[in-house]
């Protein structure tokens, strides 16, 4: 990672502006899982360490952008961060209006702003209305590009330095984000922010081999780029889940009422010869755990790699876990995103915390990708025989493809 950290610059007295990934469940004003909070505590307690005072801005969830709405305020976050750092945490109502709160500060101090998506300008996104012309459109586009500015301007104007540890947000390029950066002199990774890159960025560039991708979850379409990057990076890429069934579809497999998508079959067969080409081992499941209906209560029997009409594929069977576990205990590194099958149900569980089981034991740098793979990492009791767990789902999934993300790119060199 070539990027600036809070190491690299002296923050005594400075106001640092930090965007943090607070983006945590709230049941009833209370958080249910704090790990995103818990993974920026190392960044917030050290610029607070070396005398220097935070401005902290996040979103949470998908609200409106039309103003407050009490159900994705950060308030119940900023009482939850009080505690876990023993200090008193001030909060701003409003996230564009908070200059009095910021100017405020004394070194030590925290401050949280108010979610930055209840303004449309955080996103900065405009969609084309029915009937609009190309020309109104773009004018839309660009009086919301200014605003965006104006937002980004205004949250810049709270500190002194920027530094980025949202990584699972850094894949946008919204106004806390990136744009942000355009207005402060400084602009640094945390390091949550550093973790991610280092662990991600050494399995795409330098990884330690055999080197062995796991890819599941539901859609092939949501991996186009990442199979195809993966297939120039990997030794062996094993796909479970919903996804792999457009896979043995187009291999002339019958998958009765499996997820696929049709339109996917030719990329899954371009996929497949490009393997074969690379001579790369691309494993699908060669049995399945198949059900007559979707629910927890359904019959089920296991089938080979043919479902039977009627009949839809919920998990990997027996036969692939040993399959795709003897691969994976080969490994010395391992990069995995998504659930083998529908884990959320016990009777389809155990081809996912199967493969969990082959992870912890393989001894490799192990990397869970976000999302549904860190939701049955921690519900297998194994999260920590993990070498590193994503927070960033989709932030990840970019970096696996190989794209630039905006929250990064922003960010001062070394």
């Amino acid at each position: 990672m070539n990027k600036k950290t809070l190491r690299d610059v002296p923050l005594a007295g400075q106001r640092v502006v930090m965007r943090v990934d607070f983006n945590v469940p709230i049941k009833n004003g209370v958080i249910t899982d704090d790990t995103r909070v818990q993974a920026a505590l190392p960044s917030i307690r050290y610029v607070l360490e070396q005398g220097g005072s935070l401005v902290l801005m996040s979103h949470l969830g998908r609200p409106a952008g039309k103003g407050y709405e009490a159900e994705f305020s950060l308030k119940p976050v900023a009482t939850h961060l009080e505690k876990l750092l023993g200090r008193p945490v001030a909060f701003a109502p409003d996230c564009l209006a908070a200059d009095a709160a910021a100017a405020a500060l004394r070194p030590g101090e925290v401050l949280m702003l108010e979610n930055t998506r209840f303004y449309k300008e955080e996103e900065g996104s405009v969609k084309k209305k029915e009937g609009e012309s190309d020309e109104a459109y773009q004018a839309r586009k660009a009086e919301m590009k200014k605003k965006q500015e104006a937002m980004a301007k205004k949250l810049a104007s709270y500190g002194h330095l920027f530094c980025n540890d949202a990584f699972g947000s850094a894949h946008r390029a919204h106004a806390s984000t990136a744009v942000i950066a355009k207005f402060l002199p400084i602009r640094v990774a945390g390091f949550l922010m550093e973790k991610e890159l280092d662990y991600l960025g050494r399995a795409l560039e330098k990884p330690d081999r055999p080197f062995v991708a796991i890819l599941g979850g539901a859609k092939v379409s949501d991996k186009l780029g990442v199979v195809r990057n993966l297939l120039t990076k990997v030794d062996a890429l094993l796909i479970g889940g919903g996804m792999a069934y457009t896979f043995l579809a187009a291999q002339g497999h019958s998958i009765g009422k499996s997820l696929c998508e049709t339109d996917q079959l030719d990329y899954a067969r371009a996929m497949l010869e490009e393997a074969r080409k690379r001579k790369i081992r691309l494993l699908l499941p060669v049995d399945n755990v198949a059900a007559d209906r979707f629910d927890a209560n359904a019959t089920t029997q296991v089938v080979g790699m043919d479902i039977p009409d009627g009949w839809m594929a919920l998990d990997i069977g027996p036969r692939t876990v040993e399959l795709f576990g003897s691969e994976i205990r080969q490994a010395k590194m391992v990069v995995w995103n998504g659930p083998m099958g529908c884990f959320e149900m016990a009777p389809f569980a155990a081809g996912t915390f199967g493969v969990c089981r082959a992870v912890a034991e393989s001894g490799a740098v192990s990397i869970i990708g976000g999302g549904d793979s860190v939701s049955a990492v921690n519900q297998s009791g194994l999260a920590d025989k993990m070498s590193h767990i994503s927070t960033g789902g989709g932030a990840s999934l970019e970096f696996l493809e190989g794209k630039t993300l905006p929250g990064v790119a922003v960010l001062d060199d070394k």
